[in-house]
């Protein structure tokens, strides 16, 4: 695995950087705010988590973590000294993944980065993928074959409880109560009206999308 350190302390990335080296871990450090955003900017995609400080020249943590998440959901935890409370949820609000204020132990540091990124290869994070289609959660959106698609809240709703399922048959009852919610009174058939609008919205990737009769739906890659 491969982490971007985002601290201007040198000392503090020297003693991570070997810490973690000597475990098998790539640390790549950048010093300052603008070092980060253009590392964020042109290469994010070649990293598994983000360490970041607050106190940093020319761009602060906090600006960081909001670009970090305009781009990406890479897991990131905030090391800092800074530990007011405001700050701490502030940095939540954000969307880190954890906040720990200095001085850091470093076996507890390992071993939370190392427990993060198997969690979040394991899930997928935010952004889900089968087949021509690619959906990420966060910010709602759908694209296929890169193209984003548009699609009304039910249908991403709809498409997202397949893609979290996929290869299993899911059944009218279950997308009711999942999506519209267990309160709904309405007939069952009106799944199937947004999975035909579905299909079409989804173009080529509509036939991603099959029919178990008399059970339900069924989201493969192909």
């Amino acid at each position: 695995m491969k982490i971007l350190l985002i601290e201007d302390d040198l000392q503090i990335c020297e003693v991570i950087e070997k810490y973690f080296g000597n475990r098998d871990t790539l640390v790549v450090s950048v010093h300052t705010g603008s070092a980060a955003l253009d590392t964020i900017y042109n290469s994010i995609g070649e990293y598994s988590l983000v360490l970041l400080d607050i106190m940093l020249p020319e761009a602060d943590g906090f600006t960081i973590c909001r670009e970090i998440r305009r781009n990406s959901d890479i897991p990131l935890i905030f090391i800092t000294a800074r530990g007011r409370e405001e700050d701490i949820l502030h940095g939540y609000d954000l969307g880190c993944d954890d906040y720990i204020v200095k001085p850091v132990l470093l076996s507890a540091l390992y071993a939370k980065c190392t427990a993060m990124i198997k969690r979040a290869e394991g899930h997928g994070g935010n952004v889900l993928e089968c087949g021509a289609i690619k959906l990420d959660k966060r910010r709602l959106t759908c694209y296929v074959d890169g193209t984003e698609v548009e699609l009304p809240p039910k249908s991403f709703a709809i498409l997202c409880y397949l893609m979290e399922h996929e290869g299993w048959t899911v059944d009218r009852e279950t997308l009711l109560n999942r999506v519209w919610g267990s309160d709904y009174f309405g007939v069952d058939r009106v799944v199937d009206n947004h999975i035909k609008k579905l299909r079409k919205a989804l173009g080529t990737a509509g036939k991603q999308i099959h029919t178990a009769v008399g059970k339900g739906y069924k989201l493969t890659n192909s």
